[in-house]
């Protein structure tokens, strides 16, 4: 049944061959690698106001300069991961850069905060879509997480099932996204040139200010840099492209640069002119739709493509969080299982690691998007300055042709970025101070897996293990509950092997059930020795686990080696093994911790 519902759910499973087939063409890797930084048009605007707000609605001609300036971080982003695409076309993105040109701990901070910063992906991401969702649907506003859950739970099954196949699924959203916003600024820009939005409506650029200040200024282009979380993503999952992976994936992050800053200035402009305040429970895109169209078709198409593609972008953290988890898996940072490929060739335990770990950050915080921006946002920027800063280094070590420019590139990416990090944690940090708590904490984490791994792998090698232990002889323990065909069985079975000893352990709660159940042995198998344990506490662990240490003890002193033999029926049906106890388990389960116990389990196959 489990096996059924597994291949409804995600699918037959693929030959390892086939994993060529699993690769993206630009157009889909487009939308499914460009989907956060895309989605992020929908709330990276508004948090420019909800900054500038602070002081009057006649501040928000500001907003116009500063997303100028976040345009020229998103220029300087864009060609700088361009040089590290061609320059690391393995993928790995900051973590590889970091980890190369500054060092593992510079390294581990880029991958720490990468891997939390895709879970928040997820949560943001879904959180936001499903505030669009309320905002046009206000009746669903107190049901937010629940909806969140759902579509986290969709998104990862959607993603299990394979690359090519979500891309194909999600292309279609992210395109009618982008589609509905050029609508959107289409007619609203067309709505002013021809006069029917009253220029009242807003302040004129350059009109004074009263209570404005640099700082104030700095913070408002920190939030709005919020909008440029995703751009990473790209050089991530350079595997996922087609050859020539990476000119292809160079080319994919050139035209989400250009789509991101023609959606992104667009949606600034028309906020602007419009006059729009940032509302609790109606995004800034929505109040633009209604003054544009009404509440009208157009109004429920921009905001039903909005939260389609808010919900979608969590697919950039599926589509990078896996690779990334490859790459530290394989330094041995976190647990191998992550370099596992599933039966559909993705990296399946990466992937529902994202969705289980993306549902608990979204119930913690309620689903409230405003509060996980911020944390969001500077778990991209020190990867950001992690990495132009070691390309600055790669570049002053190498000297390559043109290294000059390249330098330039990502020595102003590096400043930005740094700047934009200094204003994350300078103005908002009763929102951003668990990265100072969950860094440490994780790359202390790395250090005691890479320390595990590094113990293991000492202690295997054969140069430097301790010889085996010579073994002179075997002795059989067969913990029986009754004389049955189970107990038959294994008996049979143990005869089988060259040993020196068979002792059959039986433990009763009652004497006479103890003397009872002697009696009818010595009928039934008198060649095999019988030890009765009474237990009056009713455990059959205790005493058993006692008597087999004590025939350990002895059996070491005579290089002997000690086999406890668990009989064990198997129920034709799965599901009829909650109707019976579980004790061969927890027996197997204890005795796995002794060092010189063997344990081994022999089946009895039911027939109805």
């Amino acid at each position: 049944m489990m096996t059924f519902l597994k291949r409804l759910v995600i699918g037959r499973p693929l030959k390892s061959n086939e994993l060529g087939d699993q690769k993206l063409i630009k157009l889909k890797a487009l939308a499914i690698l460009s989907s956060d930084a895309l989605s992020s048009v929908a709330y990276g605007p508004e948090q420019i106001l909800i900054v500038l707000i602070t002081v009057s609605a006649a501040a928000f001609w500001y907003s116009v300069p500063i997303a100028a300036f976040v345009l020229i971080l998103l220029l300087a982003l864009i060609l700088s991961y361009r040089q590290i695409i061609f320059a690391y076309p393995h993928g790995g993105g900051a973590y590889v850069v970091s980890k190369e040109n500054l060092g593992i701990f510079p390294g581990l901070i880029s991958g720490g905060s990468l891997l939390v910063d895709y879970i928040l992906t997820v949560a943001v991401s879904v959180s936001a879509g499903t505030d669009a969702i309320t905002s046009a649907f206000p009746s669903l506003h107190e049901h937010n997480v629940l909806i969140a859950v759902i579509f986290v739970i969709l998104i990862t099954i959607l993603n299990l099932r394979g690359v090519t196949e979500s891309a194909s699924i999600l292309a279609y959203p992210v395109y009618l996204f982008v589609l509905a916003l050029f609508i959107l600024i289409g007619a609203g820009i067309y709505n002013i040139a021809t006069g029917h939005v009253p220029p009242e409506l807003h302040t004129p650029i350059g009109t004074p200010v009263a209570g404005i200040s640099l700082f104030l200024l700095l913070r408002a282009f920190a939030s709005g840099s919020s909008a440029l979380t995703g751009v990473e993503a790209i050089s991530n999952a350079i595997p996922n492209f087609r050859d020539p992976a990476p000119r292809n994936a160079a080319k994919t992050l050139s035209s989400m640069g250009i789509l991101l800053a023609i959606l992104f200035s667009g949606i600034v402009f028309l906020a602007y002119y419009y006059g729009i305040k940032p509302a609790v429970e109606v995004t800034v895109v929505s109040q633009i739709a209604e003054h544009t169209f009404g509440r009208h078709f157009m109004y429920f198409f921009i905001q039903g493509t909005t939260a389609l593609i808010l919900i979608l972008a969590a697919n950039t953290g599926y589509s990078a969080f896996p690779l990334l988890a490859v790459n530290l898996a394989k330094d041995k940072f976190i647990p191998r299982m992550f370099t596992v490929r599933g039966d559909r060739l993705g990296y399946s335990n990466g992937i529902i690691s994202l969705g289980v770990l993306s549902i608990l950050l979204i119930i913690a915080f309620g689903g409230q998007t405003e509060h996980l921006i911020p944390l969001y946002a500077v778990g991209v920027f020190i990867p950001f300055t992690l990495s132009q800063t070691g390309m600055i280094v790669k570049w002053v070590r190498q000297k390559p042709k043109g290294w000059v420019v390249k330098l330039l590139i990502n020595s102003a990416g590096a400043l930005i970025s740094l700047i934009v990090t200094m204003m994350f944690f300078l103005t908002k940090f009763a929102q951003v101070w668990p990265v100072l708590v969950f860094l440490p904490i994780i790359i202390y984490v790395f250090h005691r897996i890479k320390k595990h791994y590094n113990a293991v792998g000492e202690q295997l090698r054969l140069t430097t293990c301790e010889p085996a232990m010579p073994i002179e002889g075997n002795v059989l323990i067969l913990p029986v509950a009754g004389m049955t065909h189970v107990v038959d069985n294994s008996i049979a079975y143990a005869k089988s092997l060259s040993v020196n000893q068979i002792i059959a352990v039986y433990v009763p709660f009652e004497r006479e059930e103890g003397e009872a159940f002697e009696e009818k042995w010595k009928d039934w198998q008198p060649d095999v020795r019988l030890v009765v344990l009474h237990s009056p506490y009713r455990s059959v662990m205790q005493p058993l686990l006692k008597f087999i240490d004590t025939v350990e003890r002895k059996a070491s002193q005579s290089s002997y080696r000690v086999t406890v033999i668990i009989p064990q029926f198997i129920p034709k049906r799965g599901w009829h093994n909650i109707l019976h106890n579980q004790t061969s388990f927890m027996i197997r389960a204890l005795l796995l911790h002794r060092k010189n116990v063997v344990v081994t389990t022999v089946p009895y196959h039911l027939k109805k």
